[in-house]
């Protein structure tokens, strides 16, 4: 029997981030039903529950009780920057030095290795799918604040990038956070099978979330968070390379790197360009 293939396997689960939060237990008897099921001539998405309509009735998302229930046996907790953990072996890997004055393009290279990859194909997905320059830009930023922080990422992104890029850009970076718990059925947006199992089946969006969605949606600028959303990928595959080149110029034209580098320019936000530049510093 041929193995199974790894990422249509964890595709078929949620995507990479809804695997991290199951147990090693929960993990082990997806495989097992994973392969019993493929024994008998299933797909891996049906068997993991992904599609049709019978494995749709077999999902069984935890609540939001659950979850919480879950966060002592943790190593980490969920907000966590990507780059303060990712120990392999118990080893955190040494960081190479910044250059003296750092681009965002030396950034994407020596600093958002957890995030590019993801994020450079959301915006590859976005000039494919005709985006204008400046969603396309926030498509390739959306997510790379989580190196520093993960939750609330869409309002800490806009404080990254506030200053540096259009203001429409910085609209969709910090509004695409509410605007993934809505549905828009007029463009084809569903929320994801990975928030179902991140927050629980019962969850309700916060206070702030809400009341954004609800300015948001009646926005002239709606269209870009909602293209954000639109062109995200939710099953992350690890194995996709993406070339940075389509998005050199555009970020040439869009983004305002400073000419001190960032982190050095004393913007109100160059202390968070520090700290990812430096995450080692002890103070």
């Amino acid at each position: 029997m041929q193995p199974l293939d790894r990422r249509e396997f964890i595709a078929a689960l949620g995507g990479a981030a809804a695997v991290s939060m199951m147990s090693h237990e929960a993990r082990a008897d997806a495989l097992e039903e994973a392969l019993l099921a493929r024994s008998n001539g299933m797909s891996l998405a049906l068997a993991a529950g992904a599609s049709a309509p019978a494995a749709e009735a077999a999902k069984k998302y935890p609540t939001v009780a659950e979850i919480a229930a879950k966060v002592p046996d943790l190593p980490r907790r969920s907000g966590t920057g990507a780059i303060f953990y990712g120990a392999t072996n118990g080893k955190l890997p040494l960081l190479d030095k910044m250059p003296a004055k750092p681009t965002l393009l030396d950034f994407f290279e020596q600093r958002f290795q957890r995030t590019r990859n993801h994020v450079m194909q959301s915006a590859a997905l976005a000039l494919k799918n005709g985006m204008d320059e400046e969603v396309v830009l926030a498509c390739l930023l959306h997510d790379t604040v989580q190196e520093l922080m993960r939750s609330d990422h869409g309002y800490w992104g806009a404080q990254l990038y506030e200053g540096y890029v259009p203001e429409r850009t910085l609209f969709a970076i910090k509004y695409h956070q509410a605007l993934r718990f809505y549905a828009d059925e007029k463009v084809g947006y569903q929320m994801p099978d990975f928030y179902n199992n991140a927050f629980g089946i019962d969850y309700v969006p916060v206070a702030h979330v809400q009341r954004d969605y609800e300015m948001v949606r009646k926005h002239k600028w709606y269209d870009a968070p909602r293209s954000v959303t639109v062109n995200d990928l939710y099953a992350f595959d690890a194995n996709a390379r993406v070339s940075m080149d389509p998005f050199v110029d555009i970020i040439g034209r869009h983004f305002k790197n400073p000419k001190e580098g960032l982190g050095n320019d004393n913007s109100p936000n160059a202390h968070m360009w520090r700290t990812l530049a430096n995450p080692d510093a002890p103070l």
